[in-house]
């Protein structure tokens, strides 16, 4: 039922970072990788797609591991090596809450809200990278990989909404994140440099938005129906944005 897109899933191998572009967009899946192992272990506790849930929540956790080692590595500043030693040192936290117990509400309240912290440096570490590289398309890279963050942050907020474990400002953010995905995608088509294929897939990405924001509503009589529906549409969409994000960072190549 849910995908398993490369460069999301944890089986591929791992190619050493070859260039800055190429890094903005393996440290810009850190962010949306965090929201998404919130949400894949929120699907666990809420008996969505329990065992296959909890595989892929293994395994983006080993391709987590992997991918913090190789930009940490990478690193070409003192400054973006030190924020990397912080993601690693929170990742370790996260991690255990992840992994360290058996699932519960109380636990998924507060994976929901580091998960937060995580991303916040991550997110970090992607702008300084952004920024080190000083380029219009590796700019594209980060603020379509970006929209890959925003699909996870918003489906992680609505089924802790669900279960009963969001912060008291998850709806608000849910909105937020809304009308800053829509706006992002209004300028990643406006960017001169699209190809056609990229074109292609903004448009492919708008339509999975609609089905997207539908579930978001919730507007189902069976709620489960509902929160399944958020989980499939959100990976689908998480896909077609990965594949953007890929297009990006090609042509910048």
């Amino acid at each position: 039922m849910f995908a398993a897109v490369l460069g999301m899933a944890g089986g591929e191998a791992l190619a050493q970072i070859g260039d800055s572009n190429s890094a903005i967009n393996k440290a810009g899946s850190l962010r949306f990788q965090a929201h998404r192992m919130a949400r894949l272990y929120l699907q666990t506790g809420m008996g969505i797609e329990t065992d296959r849930s909890r595989r892929q929540l293994e395994s983006v956790s080993g391709l987590y591991d992997r991918r913090l080692i190789e930009l940490k590595n990478y690193a070409p500043t003192p400054e973006i090596k030190e924020t990397y030693v912080s993601l690693e040192k929170a990742w370790i936290g996260y991690k255990d809450l992840l992994f360290g117990s058996k699932v519960s509400p109380e636990n998924a309240r507060k994976i929901v809200e580091v998960s937060d912290q995580l991303v916040a440096i991550a997110n970090k570490a992607t702008g300084q990278l952004t920024s080190y590289a000083g380029s219009a398309q590796g700019g594209l890279v980060n603020v379509s990989g970006r929209q890959r963050m925003l699909s996870q942050r918003m489906s992680k907020y609505f089924l802790a909404v669900a279960w009963g474990v969001a912060p008291a400002n998850a709806q608000g953010e849910i909105n937020k994140d809304k009308a800053e995905f829509v706006q992002k995608l209004d300028e990643l088509a406006a960017a001169p440099v699209n190809t056609q294929a990229i074109k292609d897939e903004l448009g492919l990405a708008r339509q999975q938005w609609a089905f997207f924001e539908n579930a978001l509503a919730g507007r189902e009589v069976d709620k489960k129906s509902s929160q399944i529906n958020v989980a499939t549409t959100s990976e689908r969409i998480l896909e077609v944005m990965d594949g953007v994000v890929g297009m990006y960072e090609k042509l910048a190549k």
